[in-house]
């Protein structure tokens, strides 16, 4: 075996053997390239900025060495992690749980939203570390009922939408209460350049950790969309949540206000769905996450902020009802699933005006978005060249120009285009003699007689003429477009 073909093992990067072991018994046996690159890095001390896929195991990057750093003699907050979301910070918190269970480290949650004073009773047990959302902990502390003078390491998880959703001011305020001699950390998928820039601010020499940074999304995701009308929507995404089955999905609106009814159109076209509200309290969204995790529902609806960074094992599927707001969220909607090397789907259901905003991810993050359609209850490709790009000229391509209608035939085209009878063909039906055949035979005559009317009535029975007389008496009050479509049709 040459040395290119041996793994690195935690044990090398000097994880503490207690955490190994709890590691294996989470499933977890070899460490992934960002945990490679940042455990040495945050062990020696080093500021750093983490930037790496969503799903490539950031989390443990950062916990494995803030841990390790813990005294567990001393009655002080030494670690404290920032996030943006209640969700994740009880995600990292269960993290913390696992791989800390049986030892006298203590853990706690200070997130916005639950009870202050219940928080700053278990404050007086003297939490090692803490993970919470920036506008609570700078409330503590201007309380005086915290302090972060003896903090060895301050991590801001998800930065970018930490700073996105406003707390920038407070997540400053809260650097400003450490000691210079502090070690931060900002993690992220996505870090622009303005965050980097105000990084410097709060860091002495930070290392800037990226792997594979041009390669935006994980390697086992599947990119596809489907397009159909706005009020078609709901209906696109019951019938391929029913083709599709899978075991556990994701899917995204962009309003908040549109949650409610949305949810309620899902459960009354008979889906397993429920919502995770950014304003419903915290024991509701527990319990959703909580009944999500355990499979009592197939399809959690969200938005953006409140799925921000949630890892939630065997979520095959991501499904994008509105489409993302720009290819950052995009990014971090799809890395809901094809977390840690397994497989995922992202399915955008859009209508032809919002093919351009496909177009535009698949630019910037270089990926391949799908045209996918349905038919016999399988979901196939509508062409062989399958870029959202591709597509949109296409069907710019076949818009009739002048008013003309592009002609039909060729080798494309259809079996059922095929099956159209020409302008002024009339068909006449083989059917046995008897009512049925009646009909279909005075359905056949119709067009001629229209045509022997239109004409001045030449051949035309008495009949024929009271019926061409009628239709134009109701044909009055129809919109030009339509009398010139009939006319055409009777010419």
């Amino acid at each position: 075996m040459g040395f290119s073909e041996v793994n690195t093992s935690f044990e090398q990067l000097l994880v503490e053997q207690s955490y190994v072991h709890k590691l294996h018994a989470m499933g977890i046996a070899e460490p992934t390239p960002i945990q490679e690159e940042a455990i040495p890095a945050l062990l020696q001390g080093k500021d750093a900025i983490i930037q790496s896929q969503t799903g490539t195991g950031k989390t443990l990057a950062y916990l494995l060495p803030a841990l390790q750093k813990i005294d567990l003699q001393q009655k002080q907050l030494q670690v404290l992690v920032l996030v943006p979301t209640r969700e994740l910070g009880m995600q990292i918190m269960q993290q913390i749980e696992l791989l800390t269970q049986g030892s006298a480290l203590r853990a706690q949650s200070l997130i916005g939203g639950a009870a202050v004073a219940r928080q700053v009773e278990k404050l007086k047990l003297h939490p090692h570390i803490a993970v919470g959302t920036p506008g609570r902990i700078l409330e503590l502390m201007k309380m005086r009922k915290l302090t972060l003078h003896h903090l060895k390491m301050t991590v801001v998880d998800e930065v970018d939408q930490v700073f996105e959703l406003g707390s920038m001011n407070e997540v400053e305020a809260v650097l400003k209460g450490t000691l210079r001699s502090s070690q931060t950390v900002f993690v992220s998928a996505t870090i622009p350049a303005s965050i980097e820039q105000t990084a410097l601010k709060w860091m002495k020499e930070p290392v800037i950790l990226k792997i594979n940074p041009s390669q935006r999304t994980a390697e086992t995701l599947e990119h596809c969309y489907f397009v159909c009308d706005e009020r078609d929507k709901i209906d696109t995404l019951r019938r391929l949540v029913r083709l599709i089955n899978p075991a556990s999905a994701i899917v995204f609106i962009n309003a908040t206000a549109d949650i409610a009814e949305v949810v309620g159109k899902l459960q009354y076209v008979g889906l397993s769905v429920e919502a995770l509200y950014g304003e419903a309290g915290k024991t509701e969204r527990a319990k959703v996450m909580a009944h999500f995790r355990d499979r009592k529902f197939q399809l959690l609806l969200a938005t953006d902020i409140a799925a921000r960074g949630l890892d939630i094992e065997g979520v095959t599927h991501v499904f994008h009802l509105d489409p993302a707001i720009n290819a950052e969220y995009y990014l971090h909607r799809v890395g809901r699933t094809g977390r840690m090397g397994r497989k995922g789907t992202a399915v955008s259901i859009v209508t032809p005006k919002e093919l351009f905003i496909l177009e535009k991810f698949e630019k910037q993050l270089g990926i391949t978005i799908a045209p996918k359609a349905m038919y016999e209850g399988r979901i196939v490709d509508p062409d062989h060249n399958r870029s959202a790009a591709a597509m949109r000229s296409r069907r710019q391509g076949a818009r009739p120009s002048g008013g003309v209608a592009p002609a039909r035939g060729g080798p494309a085209a259809s079996a059922r285009d095929a099956a159209v009878p020409a302008a002024g063909t009339v068909r006449i039906s083989a059917a046995a003699p008897g009512a049925r055949g009646a009909r279909s035979a005075a359905a056949a005559a119709k067009p001629a007689a229209r045509i022997n009317a239109a004409a001045g009535g030449k051949g035309a029975s008495p009949a024929a003429r009271k019926a061409e007389r009628e239709r134009d008496r109701k044909s009055k009050g129809a919109p030009r477009w339509l009398k010139a479509k009939q006319q055409g049709k009777e010419e």
